[in-house]
């Protein structure tokens, strides 16, 4: 028995005190794995042929507006709604023909955290145990390991309640990972709280995902960019756009720079320069300028400038706001490109 197979062995056997029925059909780096999703309500088409995978230690961004496929998605990626047609597997198993196994490696935190408000923290995180399997000799250990991890030390014996919606979003997150499961799925996990409890909470996935494989959908493109280490864009219930966080801030970026200049000269020299194919005035000093793409004129302004003493202040890249570059990949004129490619044979 390798390595992973005797990790996985022991994980489980702490947590639920006994053996899985079998080991899983492939112990890899992708812990989740979904493939041609497609869900129907009535005749509408819901989910057209959604295909996502989720590696260890990674933070991952569905990233959509209200009613673009995200929620629907989890569901179903969660067991909690069955695809009409697809798989779905979770650490090797498949999660319609394996559920129980493939939901034991699963946590799960909807966009309202299913809570029993009038019970304690400590409470609700014991019965959630207890629904995990988890044996009575381990759960006072399971429990301070999940608060430790969720911050919820300090309120261990308040009714959950009467605490705030930051804390009990960190209750429901507590209790997804009571079981330490290998995959943490989050349906809009900052839903509702304040700019502050916004910060903690990422702060905790963030966290999470050195440990586990996290699944997070969103709307909001800062979680994305302080949180997830991949984005997947939906529209319309369809996968849109896959790569990097950081490839997708580069997604956008125009070609060209601002330039301040102490001592300017008349437009028409800066767009005499060869490459540049606009500047545009943003104040008596400060210019915007687009050049080509293949042909960077930095190196030239900056001899000119040199030579014809107009006092170069600043020079700073042009960047598209992550906003901007949402809108761009979103516009019908470039999904309608990504479609028209899907569809070339």
């Amino acid at each position: 028995m390798d390595a992973h197979n005797r990790l996985y062995l022991t994980k489980f056997t702490t947590t639920t005190g006994s053996l899985p029925l079998t080991l899983p059909n492939n112990i890899s780096e992708i812990t989740l794995s979904a493939r041609n999703l497609q869900r129907r309500f009535g005749d509408h088409l819901v989910i057209n042929d959604v295909s996502l995978e989720l590696r260890r230690g990674e933070v991952l961004g569905l990233l959509g507006h209200n009613g673009a496929g995200k929620t629907t998605t989890m569901q179903m990626l969660t067991g909690c709604l069955l695809p009409n047609s697809g798989e779905i597997e979770i650490c090797g198993f498949n999660l319609l023909l394996q559920p129980e196994l493939a939901k034991a490696n699963l946590g799960y935190l909807p966009e309202t955290p299913p809570l029993y408000r009038e019970l304690s923290v400590n409470e609700f995180l014991n019965f959630a145990a207890r629904l995990r399997g988890i044996k009575p000799s381990s759960t006072a250990g399971v429990l301070a390991e999940a608060k430790r991890n969720c911050g919820l030390e300090s309120v261990g014996k308040k009714i959950v309640g009467t605490l705030s919606k930051g804390y009990q979003q960190r209750v429901g997150i507590a209790q997804a990972i009571i079981h330490q499961p290998a995959v943490i799925v989050l349906d809009e996990p900052t839903v509702g709280l304040d700019p502050a409890q916004i910060r903690e909470v990422r702060t905790l996935i963030r966290e999470l995902g050195d440990t586990h494989s996290v699944i997070l959908s969103t709307h909001l493109l800062s979680e994305v960019e302080s949180v997830c280490d991949r984005v997947e864009i939906m529209q319309h219930g369809k996968l849109i756009y896959s790569d990097t966080s950081e490839q997708m801030r580069q997604h956008g970026n125009v070609s060209g720079f601002v330039v301040g200049l102490r001592n300017p000269p008349p437009l028409s020299s800066l767009e005499g320069i060869p490459g540049i194919t606009h500047v545009e005035p943003l104040t008596a000093t400060q210019f915007r300028v687009l050049h080509k793409p293949q042909d960077n004129p930095k190196s030239e302004l900056l001899s000119m400038a040199e030579r014809q003493g107009w006092q170069l202040e600043q020079l700073i890249p042009l960047q598209a706001t992550l906003e901007d570059v949402y809108v761009r990949i979103t516009s019908p004129k470039e999904t309608g490109e990504a479609l028209s490619k899907e569809s070339t044979p």
